[in-house]
């Protein structure tokens, strides 16, 4: 547990740009919704994202919230609350209009795999997790869901064995793809903690 641990806290150091990408990289899939996709933005395994949170644009925010009263069976407006409040950091409105649009449209995997993001960002790994899950029974070759699975194991749970796993997944389905190359590059980071636990200084 120790020596895990201490590897935790390498890989963090060593890959938490990749870790960035990966979790803002399910941001740029493309939605139904028309909002613009954020920018990639650091893990929180520090206690908080680094990039700057956009700003709500409150006039937009009515005007949807006024589309999904009206039409009650349209997921589309209620994902681009979520993709609004996700890219301002709110969080918890995020997960409430993802939601709202899952259950309109429950086989949509990006949708699916959007709330688990929000929930990471909310400080609920373990529901982020389970939300993957589902995900992954919609489409379990779901490349940017396998990326942040392995991102909430990594910074969320600790398990960098599990972490590990997720990122091979992607490697062996898309090696090719900026997914299979992120993966492959947070590999490296992790192989090369592991390899640094336990040596002497100079060794």
């Amino acid at each position: 547990m120790k020596s895990d641990a201490i590897a935790f806290g390498i890989a963090g150091v060593l890959f938490g740009l990749i870790a960035g990408w990966i979790i803002g990289s399910q941001q740029a899939v493309p939605r139904s919704a028309a909002a613009p996709a954020p920018s990639a933005q650091q893990a929180p395994a520090g206690g908080g994202t680094t990039a700057r949170a956009a700003v709500l644009d409150e006039t937009q925010v009515q005007a949807l919230k006024t589309v999904a009263e009206r039409e009650a069976s349209n997921a589309t407006p209620r994902v681009q609350l979520g993709n609004l409040y996700f890219d301002a950091e709110r969080y918890d409105e995020a997960i409430k209009w993802y939601g709202d649009a899952l259950k309109l449209s429950p086989k949509d995997v990006n949708v699916s795999t959007d709330l688990g993001v929000s929930y990471y960002y909310a400080n609920q790994p373990d529901r982020a997790l389970q939300q993957f899950e589902q995900s992954l029974k919609l489409d379990p070759k779901h490349a940017k869901t396998l990326l942040n699975v392995g991102i909430v194991k990594a910074f969320g749970k600790q398990d960098l064995d599990g972490a590990g796993d997720a990122w091979k997944q992607v490697v062996a389905m898309a090696p090719d793809s900026p997914e299979g190359q992120a993966a492959k590059r947070a590999l490296e980071s992790l192989t090369s903690a592991h390899a640094g636990v336990g040596k002497k200084p100079g060794v």
